[in-house]
């Protein structure tokens, strides 16, 4: 007897609490789940360019070393306003500093390079340093990749953006069926589908710098920007309907 009132007694617990769950009401009966985008184009003041230097031999002359010509190509830069802070080492003929070194000190007739990295704010700086390069030792030339110095908080300011923009488009769709948009449900992190330029084998070689230095002195080059960076961000957001 005792132990069908205590059966009794789980069933009846049960069947309270499963009663329970059933009738929570839900505090959102009705939502609108909307998109909203914002997106801007932005003109990069930070603009990688890599350059290739190697030591070159010329009859009578000789060879011309690689210290040489390391201190003419930041001779070069300091003379178009490029200040060393911007200019670093990426690397010496692909290998490590030491064993080039080492290499070198076993074959002194090796045509050693090395290759700089530098990062510009805009074209005029690019061309001031072409017309001061060594040809000779020049053996290519080429942007990596661009970017802007405010980017994070050009990013910042557009997710804010893309988030009011789902607000405003849930106010006038909600409107449009007599309803009215109200607090926000859920917010996702706006998504990012900024497009950035990529830059592959753009290499000018120093026959190709010698032409552009030649077309530079006969005819006026227009003035052409480099590709705009766009970002843009889209955000899903769910509002409670009134």
């Amino acid at each position: 007897m005792k132990r069908i009132f205590l059966a009794l007694s789980f069933i009846a617990t049960v069947s309270v609490t499963t009663a329970q769950v059933n009738t929570t009401v839900n505090p959102f009966p009705k939502t609108i789940q909307v998109t909203g985008s914002a997106e801007m184009e932005i003109v990069p003041d930070e603009i990688f360019v890599q350059v290739d230097l190697r030591e070159y031999e010329k009859k009578g002359s000789g060879k011309t070393t690689i210290e040489t010509i390391q201190k003419k190509f930041m001779d070069a830069c300091k003379a178009a306003g490029i200040a060393e802070t911007n200019i670093s080492v990426a690397s010496y003929q692909g290998f490590d500093r030491q064993y080039w070194l080492n290499k070198k000190k076993k074959n002194p007739d090796m045509m050693a390079g090395v290759s700089y990295l530098i990062k510009f704010a805009n074209t005029a700086k690019i061309d001031a340093l072409v017309e001061r390069l060594d040809d000779e030792a020049t053996q290519s030339f080429f942007i990596t990749s661009t970017s802007h110095s405010k980017i994070e908080e050009f990013r910042r300011q557009l997710k804010i953006q893309a988030v009011k923009a789902a607000k405003e488009k849930a106010i006038y769709l909600s409107e449009a069926i007599g309803e009215k948009a109200g607090a926000a449900v859920t917010i996702q992190e706006p998504v990012d589908h900024s497009v950035v330029p990529v830059f592959r084998n753009l290499a000018v070689s120093n026959v190709m710098l010698r032409g552009v230095e030649a077309y530079d002195n006969n005819q006026s080059e227009p003035s052409v920007d480099f590709k705009k960076i766009k970002l843009r961000f889209e955000v899903n957001a769910v509002f409670a309907l009134q």
